[in-house]
């Protein structure tokens, strides 16, 4: 792939201070490596905790990690894609070998990469999506998207609905089973979409009813107090997870996937969940698979739930620090159109 080498891609590198526009070397492609060609990407609010300050992060760096892209150039052979397929990827790259790899727990790989995460000054500076290209290194997962899925509502599969797929699987069976969902930002709009398909009771609580209001849309309605059997926290709010957990009947789950920055203790009385058999565990990224599902699960719904609809219009790469901030009121992403 030597004749990439003097191509240049438009690229915008946070720099602390903002995003700086930057034309890109292409790298050389080695063996496994996609290049990409980003049509959409949406803006996760992890991202937006990096820009105000609330997340650390590698600085500079391409920010950016939900997106949908079309394969242009692929590193020797690779039997997973084409050049020409629209494709979804991991945020995660994951070595492969290590005990955490070995132990299907590939997220949390002893040797871990992440889009949207890497130092711009290191060795894969095209990391993000927030650019013309992205390089994705050998051993990323990709999933092709159908051509009935929008590029909007394929973007968020690769954060928001890959980890809501996987806070599914951590909760078990939920057929006729009482949800209650705690933050109703993207994860907790699909979320109650996801429990609603899967034949649950779905409740959903957020400190803002607009957001509340959109995720009545999707399957959810406003909490209204009472037992529950499930609680999913995307909000990080300790004082929502206790209260969830106070609300879990006998043999209940207490999901946590919100909880990505430090925050005041949770108080848990053992007794309490062992006479009540509770379950409490925590999810953070995905597996591959999750991915997959992702991806099927839009593909599944798009007649059924209005994605499309809470992703707002993509402004061009060079307005992109317009739309680094809160997404428009109704809207639960963000999106730019490098």
């Amino acid at each position: 792939m030597d004749s990439l080498a003097t191509r240049l891609s438009r690229t915008a590198v946070w720099t602390g201070d903002g995003v700086e526009l930057r034309d890109v070397e292409v790298p050389a492609l080695a063996d496994g490596d996609l290049l990409v060609r980003v049509r959409l990407a949406t803006i996760c609010g992890s991202d937006l905790h990096t820009v105000t300050g609330r997340r650390s992060a590698a600085c500079p760096s391409v920010l950016g990690h939900e997106a949908v892209g079309v394969v242009e150039a692929v590193g020797g052979d690779s039997a997973d894609v084409s050049v020409g397929d629209r494709i979804v990827w991991s945020v995660t790259v994951a070595c492969g070998r290590c005990e955490r790899c070995r132990a299907g727990r590939t997220a949390k790989c002893e040797l871990v990469r992440k889009v949207g995460h890497e130092p711009f000054e290191g060795d894969w500076a095209l990391s993000g999506s927030y650019a013309e290209h992205i390089v994705l290194p050998a051993g990323t997962a990709v999933v092709r998207v159908p051509d009935t899925v929008a590029d909007a509502v394929a973007a968020p599969a690769a954060c928001a609905t890959a980890t809501v797929m996987a806070t599914l699987e951590a909760a078990g069976p939920l057929l006729r089973r009482r949800v209650l969902i705690c933050g109703a930002g993207m994860l907790g709009v699909t979320a109650a979409a996801a429990c609603a398909e899967a034949g649950a009771r779905v409740r959903i609580a957020d400190l803002y009813p607009s957001r509340v209001d959109v995720a009545h849309r999707f399957g959810g309605v406003g909490d209204a107090g009472g037992t529950v059997d499930v609680v999913l926290d995307f909000s990080g709010s300790a004082e929502a997870i206790a209260q969830g957990l106070a609300r879990l009947d006998i043999g209940g789950v207490l999901v946590l996937a919100g909880s990505v920055a430090p925050g005041p203790a949770l108080a848990v009385d053992p007794e309490a969940v062992v006479r009540r058999h509770l379950t409490i565990t925590g999810v953070h990224n995905y597996e591959p698979r999750h991915l997959q599902q992702a991806v099927d699960f839009l593909a599944r719904t798009g007649a059924v739930f209005p994605w499309a609809d809470v992703v707002s219009p993509p402004v061009e790469l060079d307005e992109l620090h317009h739309v680094l901030a809160v997404p428009p009121t109704g809207m639960l992403r963000s999106s730019v159109a490098p």
